[in-house]
């Protein structure tokens, strides 16, 4: 009843030009739409995954310990079999071949009897007994004290702290005790049969306790080793080298790459060297050197500058996509790979380093300041850093809190042309 024809609105003459004007832009626009999927690669689709029987085999540093030898190690693939495995596959393949050749092996951590919150232990309980598999109270600095102690009594103890950002409880146990052990000691004893996993990294909604990369707070830290694995062979390989090692080891899982890193996976016993960085393909322009999920953001941005979408082509000068970059994956923080990385910087004169975890106190600190002291006269450009900001994780801007593919590629280009 309040409402006649004569209310009804018409837009002015000057509105409907505009809205006219505003369609016939849009119908001429000659710009593509970008593909649903979008410009970047997926980590499934990753090149740097090894998803044949034969490039899984052939693995560089990867050596064999045969049924029966605790010692000698043998090279030959002929017989090898592989299966596909998603990253907590290999995790749980791993634990299995430690607890069976091992009778002093013990897992424990919260939920792990259960599978835990990722199904790295699942079924484990049930194969090897609950003395040997068990859960523990909901306290980090138990976990990581128990571990220790059991260490210290002669076992290979393999404890899991549910999620990175909740290690700091065991700060003071893994720092003040595990790390000085032996050298408290003076070398008669020993809690190298240690080995403290953990989920790490972000995993696109974590927020500011489930998307931390706390491997930084460690890295002072003499006489514990950190390793952050990339992909499935890689985690198997490192975990049973980490397990091996006669030092305490923080092994911490980029939690994103549980399932979506899939390879094929060798199923016999083998092991990886730790503290030995991998080329992943050659270059002579710039080193790019990263660890963990940010090594296929880095794929991504190699991806982009050689082959850029119509709406960045104006962004990337035509004379660097030629550009031959040398990507390298650290694989261990500490103690990382002085000698591969100086050599290559040497060699590319150039080098930028991503981390998840936030610019000031990171890894990439260290590291730059250690290049930049071996190979300073070599340099044609400052170290660039491209991390996490320094600001705690976000949760429904955690995308932009991450060093992606555009601020790496971004960095790359600045870097090429200072």
């Amino acid at each position: 009843m309040f409402i006649t024809t004569r209310s009804v609105f018409r837009p002015s003459t000057r509105l409907s030009t505009l809205a006219q004007r505003s369609r016939r832009w849009y119908s001429t626009n000659t710009v593509d739409p970008p593909p649903a999927s979008g410009h970047l690669t997926s980590v499934a689709s990753s090149q740097l995954l090894r998803s044949t029987r034969e490039t899984a085999l052939r693995t560089p540093g990867l050596t064999w310990t045969d049924e029966g030898d605790s010692g000698p190690v043998r090279s030959m693939v002929g017989g090898r079999e592989t299966r596909k495995m998603n990253m907590y596959q290999a995790i749980r393949d791993a634990l299995s071949i430690a607890l069976a050749k091992d009778d002093t092996a013990v897992v424990f951590g919260e939920d792990v009897a259960f599978g835990g919150v990722f199904r790295c232990t699942m079924g484990l309980a049930e194969e090897f007994g609950r003395e040997r598999v068990f859960n523990t109270p909901l306290t980090e600095q138990g976990i990581a004290g128990f571990g220790i102690g059991i260490a210290s009594m002669g076992h290979t103890a393999i404890a899991e702290i549910q999620f990175a950002d909740y290690i700091f409880p065991a700060f003071d146990q893994i720092v003040n005790e595990a790390a000085k052990y032996r050298y408290r000691a003076g070398g008669q004893f020993s809690i190298g049969g240690l080995t403290i996993r953990t989920p790490t990294m972000a995993v696109g909604h974590g927020g500011l306790y489930h998307s931390q990369s706390p491997e930084g707070f460690f890295v002072g830290a003499s006489g514990l080793k950190i390793v952050i694995p990339r992909s499935p062979i890689q985690c198997k390989g490192l975990l049973l080298a980490s397990i091996r090692d006669p030092n305490p080891v923080l092994f911490m899982e980029p939690k994103i790459l549980y399932r979506s890193a899939v390879e094929q996976v060798p199923i016999d016993d083998f092991a990886l060297p730790l503290s030995r960085a991998e080329i992943l393909s050659p270059g002579s322009d710039l080193t790019l050197l990263s660890w963990g999920t940010p090594i296929y953001h880095c794929e991504s941005a190699l991806s982009i500058l050689r082959s850029p979408p119509t709406s960045l082509e104006p962004l990337i000068p035509a004379s660097l996509r030629s550009a031959k970059v040398e990507l390298i994956d650290l694989r261990t923080i500490l103690p990382w790979d002085v000698e591969t990385v100086v050599e290559s910087v040497k060699k590319t004169r150039r080098l930028v380093v991503v981390h998840e975890a936030g610019y000031t106190g990171g890894v990439g600190g260290e590291i730059a300041a250690e290049v930049q002291k071996r190979a300073f006269l070599r340099l044609e450009a400052p170290v660039k850093r491209i991390t996490g900001w320094d600001v705690p994780a976000a949760l429904q801007f955690e995308k932009f809190h991450m060093p992606d593919a555009i601020r790496i590629l971004d960095g790359i280009i600045e870097t090429l042309t200072y």
